[in-house]
C-alpha cells in the first residue's frame, strides 16, 4: 500500500462521496455513475484512481463491473493517523 496514492485518492471530494456510497452496499459503475452529475468517464477514472489505491475492489459480473469498500486499507491510514497523533496522555 502506498500511503501517497490513499491519500491522493482520498483528496478529492467525488471519490470520498463514491467511499461513502460504498460503504453502504456493493454498486457497479452505472449505479455509481447515477449519483453524479459528471460524465461516465469521469466516474471511471475516479473509480481507476481509488483502485490504484487499494480503497476500492472490483469483481465482474457478466457485463457489469461492481465495486466494493477495501475497508482494510482505511482501517491501516487510521492506524498510521492515530500513530502520527501520538499517545495523548504523554
Amino acid at each position: 500500500m502506498s500511503i501517497q496514492n490513499t491519500l491522493k485518492a482520498l483528496s478529492d471530494p467525488t471519490r470520498r462521496e463514491i467511499l461513502n456510497l460504498l460503504k453502504e452496499k456493493t454498486l457497479s459503475a452505472g449505479e455509481i455513475s447515477d449519483k453524479f452529475d459528471i460524465s461516465f468517464a469521469a466516474i471511471s477514472r475516479h473509480l481507476s484512481v481509488l483502485k490504484e489505491a487499494d480503497l476500492i475492489r472490483d469483481e465482474r459480473d457478466g457485463k457489469f463491473i461492481n465495486y466494493t469498500l477495501n475497508v482494510s486499507v482505511l482501517e491501516e491510514i487510521m492506524l498510521w493517523i492515530s500513530d502520527l497523533k501520538g499517545d495523548a496522555s504523554k
